[in-house]
């Protein structure tokens, strides 16, 4: 059985820990490898795109980790009520690159997305660093915007025990649009989460937002959390990103709101140290961190390993088969989960039945 508490009272005391696939992220097979492996590194939370092929590739990890450990993740999908970063795709004509082009698209695109045939959409996270790169200016963004009416229809009965919806200062009629979708179905969810950057107001419209939830909310005995979203999909490009991910996470934390904070948006190996060093993880403070791009980045050897040994077989080739892989994206996990989790242990590979 896993050593680790459970997702709520990770909340509860200070050691939340969520992954974050990418809500543009559609890689199945790695969405599948990365939920499993952090799965048993001691994940509270699995947070993925609103797609039933990406919700259940995640879910398929997550039913591996759990026969292991004796514990599973929540699942929580994720949802925006207008134009977002996290919620976009990358794309160009490539017939329109000249031959003598240095590609630096490729170059500083952190999942291999872009390749002389243009952008491959299921790798394409939206980060947004190519598209003011390009000489030309040829790369552009599609954009798209959560369906209410696909949300209780598509989306929730797949079996997800969360959601986040992500917003901006100002949008409070857009969210409450989306929230009327989702209210009537809370009681199939563990937990509800708002991720929000900074802006004008934000503490008013904070507030209003929590007047409008918390109804259904209490009927429901959901837990909260706001999200600080301090600088979106940095935590991969260098340590300084967690400065405005922990600044964002006092200040949201100074409100006073009802529910847990969790950073996100700059999370890297230096933001648990900084934040004990603060004194800012633990009741009544900061609940935990979410890492994507990070988490992503960390794991991409033996992702990228794994899809070589696919590509050589023709077929799909799960983690668990592959004992010294899984060993190793679980020693490459460590570093992420370890120092928010002690005193917990990671749990011995040679304990993990087969």
């Amino acid at each position: 059985m896993s050593v680790f508490p459970s997702p709520l009272v990770s909340l509860q005391s200070g050691c939340w820990f969520k992954l974050i696939c990418g809500a543009s992220f559609q890689h199945l097979p790695a969405i599948r490898t990365l939920a499993l492996v952090y799965g048993l590194a001691g994940a509270d939370c699995v947070d993925v795109a609103a797609d039933p092929a990406v919700i259940a590739a995640a879910r398929s990890g997550l039913e591996v980790a759990q026969s292991r450990s004796g514990r599973s993740p929540w699942l929580m999908v994720s949802l925006n009520d207008g134009e977002d970063p996290h919620f976009r795709k990358a794309q160009f004509n490539p017939t329109q690159c000249p031959s003598d082009c240095s590609r630096p698209c490729e170059r500083v695109c952190p999942t291999g997305a872009i390749d002389p045939g243009g952008v491959t959409e299921s790798l394409c996270y939206g980060c947004g660093r190519c598209l003011h790169i390009c000489p030309l200016d040829l790369i552009g963004a599609r954009s798209y915007v959560s369906t209410p009416s696909a949300i209780a229809s598509v989306v929730l009965p797949l079996g997800v025990e969360a959601i986040e919806i992500h917003t901006v200062p100002g949008r409070y009629d857009d969210f409450a649009r989306l929230w009327r979708s989702v209210e009537p179905h809370l009681d199939r969810l563990q937990l509800v989460a708002v991720s929000c950057p900074d802006g004008p107001n934000l503490a008013d419209y904070l507030r209003s937002l929590y007047d409008l939830m918390a109804p259904g909310l209490r009927a429901a005995g959901c837990a909260l959390i706001w999200q600080t979203d301090g600088r979106p999909m940095s935590g991969d490009i260098g340590a300084g990103a967690t400065r405005a991910a922990i600044s964002l996470g006092q200040k949201v934390l100074q409100l006073g709101l009802p529910g847990f904070v969790q950073l996100a948006g700059g999370t890297n190996d230096r933001t648990v140290p900084k934040l004990r060093d603060l004194d800012l993880l633990g009741p009544d403070r900061l609940a935990g961190v979410a890492y994507g791009s990070y988490a992503r980045s960390h794991l991409k050897p033996v992702t990228d390993r794994l899809e070589a040994l696919e590509l050589a077989a023709g077929q799909a080739v799960p983690i668990e088969t592959q004992p010294e892989l899984l060993a190793e994206a679980l020693t490459l996990a460590q570093p992420l989960f370890a120092p928010l989790k002690a005193p917990h242990a990671p749990i011995p590979l040679a304990a993990l039945p087969p």
